[in-house]
């Protein structure tokens, strides 16, 4: 299917109300079904007819061939590593993760009996430089969460193939919509859900994106380790991918202005977005982010950040991200609230960054809001 991702978004997966020729998908809470004469469907499975509609949309929105909805991002995440990984494996990490990634590479993976090196991304050749005989996957994400830096996916993906390592990415700040690592070379892309893809702030689930083969090894491990969601959360995901587009488009171009906007302001301190021209990595971002340069920014509010977030009306204080309607967060309070004051000054979250996810309101309303807040 090579629709635009605007039909894709629509009519990929959605195979309607076959009984009554309804133009929507039905919701099939049901856990049991028959099993003479079809395959067996059971949640666990991942098979049932809403979580298998909601994957083969996210999958075509990111040009792969299969794809897999979990009931949350790190729970995608999680099983895609462990699926290709064993005691004595090594994986390599750029050193700038979400932190709840970081948090259970640290705590999990040691005990699993493998190995990992975390390196500055931002040069490709720090990945290669950090290949061992034992590596067999190198997990990427970009932009990053939070400081919105920039990794070259094809470099990385051309550096992984010629060694025969897999390659594995978080795409969710960029969602389907911006970016397609698959095109790029990367062998398995995971989105937490929750944010763009779901985009109301009202679900949680995870996705895995790859080839059919890949998937295969995949599921067989998914089934057994749980962290399937449920139909009426895989539901809900089909109906919202069906404007994924229109709110992603929107939040870009929102975000831009957002963020032009903050680096006027002399009250404002580092702002982190890859849209901007002097942004380190703009121009590999311009290549390979071709719909957009996502709705994330980053900003440091020089004095009194909480303050600052107490005065705000408009724009939400929350912990999560990419639904439509703004929100704004402190990375130091929640999403790396785990790491170390050293290991956030190591890949530049300060105590006083907070975290913007831009939503689809009058981007001039946003600005005035951010303008009082900071009066």
């Amino acid at each position: 299917m090579k629709d635009s991702k605007l039909t894709l978004s629509v009519h990929a997966g959605s195979h309607g109300d076959p009984q009554h020729k309804g133009a929507v998908t039905p919701l099939y809470p049901s856990s049991a079904y028959d099993y003479e004469g079809q395959a067996i469907l059971y949640p666990r499975y991942y098979n049932t007819p809403n979580l298998k509609a909601a994957a083969v949309k996210v999958a075509a929105l990111e040009h792969g061939e299969a794809g897999l909805m979990f009931s949350s991002g790190m729970s995608a995440i999680v099983t895609g590593l462990i699926t290709f990984l064993k005691e004595g494996d090594h994986v390599i990490f750029q050193s700038d993760l979400y932190g709840g990634t970081y948090y259970s590479v640290i705590t999990e993976l040691p005990r699993l009996g493998i190995s990992y090196t975390m390196v500055d991304a931002s040069d490709p050749q720090n990945l290669a430089k950090a290949i061992k005989a034992e590596t067999k996957v190198i997990y990427i994400e970009t932009p990053s969460n939070p400081t919105l830096k920039i990794t070259d996916v094809k470099a990385v993906a051309d550096i992984a193939k010629a060694k025969g390592i897999i390659t594995m990415i978080d795409n969710t700040f960029a969602s389907p919509v911006n970016q397609n690592p698959i095109d790029l070379g990367i062998d398995i892309v995971a989105h937490s859900g929750t944010k763009y893809i779901g985009g109301h702030s009202d679900l949680c689930c995870g996705f895995l994106v790859t080839t059919h083969t890949l998937m295969e090894k995949i599921h067989s491990k998914a089934i057994n380790w749980g962290g399937s969601p449920d139909a009426n959360t895989a539901w809900l995901v089909e109906r919202s991918l069906k404007t994924i587009v229109l709110r992603v488009r929107q939040q870009n171009e929102n975000a831009l202005t957002l963020a032009r906007f903050l680096k006027t302001d002399s009250r404002i301190g580092n702002v982190f977005y890859p849209g901007l021209e002097d942004h380190p990595n703009h121009a590999i971002a311009k290549a390979q982010m071709p719909g957009g340069f996502g709705g994330m920014l980053s900003f440091e509010v020089k004095n009194d950040p909480l303050g600052f977030t107490n005065k705000l009306k408009l724009i939400k204080r929350a912990l999560s991200l990419g639904g439509v309607e703004s929100t704004i967060c402190s990375p130091l309070k929640t999403s790396h609230s785990k790491m170390t004051a050293a290991e956030r000054a190591a890949i530049g979250v300060s105590d006083n960054l907070l975290r913007f996810s831009v939503g689809i309101e009058e981007a001039e309303d946003l600005i005035n809001d951010i303008k009082q807040a900071l009066s």
